[in-house]
């Protein structure tokens, strides 16, 4: 099963939500893929990614998590032992995210969501400041990302595989020269 977690205000149908879905549907695979719309409380989106998890063995799950779906991903890893690709991962969104209390839009959709300061302390309770096994995963960082500086996304990764791509920016706007990358670790390769 392979899991795409997407970022703050973004939604299953970002670009790479949709890239994944149908580079897996082209390999036959569409049933091995899952991405939920995650809600805006931290605590309601990992528990709702843990219960569709339930029952899958670790070694049959991988998470793709962009931004604050890498922050999950992360911490969903560490707590199920799955594989994690993460794809310009936040570091510490309980600080980047205190600015954008309040209603906000969600790309990609005509919703909107309410992020609450209680969120901030979700985020710091689900903070993974170390991983614990860094073979588990593969960063993709971008040097452009003018919302994380890469550089905190490559110390906090450290041992694990790691591509970092020369300019680009927050949303890896050509993920599409990755995916084959991204795929092949998710599938153990």
């Amino acid at each position: 099963m392979i899991v795409y977690l997407h970022g703050f205000r973004s939604s299953p149908a970002s670009r790479k939500a949709v890239m994944l879905r149908d580079a897996l549907a082209a390999r036959g695979r569409s049933p091995e893929y899952l991405c939920p719309a995650l809600p805006a409380a931290p605590r309601d989106a990992v528990a709702l990614v843990e219960s569709a998890l339930a029952g899958v063995a670790r070694d049959d799950i991988a998470l793709i998590g962009s931004s604050l779906g890498g922050f999950y991903a992360t911490w969903l890893a560490e707590r199920i032992g799955c594989r994690a690709a993460l794809l310009n991962p936040a570091i510490r969104p309980q600080d980047d995210l205190a600015q954008h209390l309040g209603v906000q839009p969600v790309y990609f959709s005509e919703e909107r969501i309410e992020f609450r300061r209680e969120y901030l302390d979700q985020l710091v309770a689900i903070d993974t400041p170390a991983i614990t096994r860094p073979e588990r995963y593969f960063l993709l960082a971008a040097t452009g990302d003018a919302v994380i500086d890469y550089r905190t996304m490559v110390a906090k990764y450290a041992g694990a595989r790691q591509q970092v791509i020369a300019g680009n920016n927050h949303e890896i706007s050509d993920f599409a020269l990755y995916l084959d990358e991204v795929l092949a670790f998710c599938d153990g390769a």
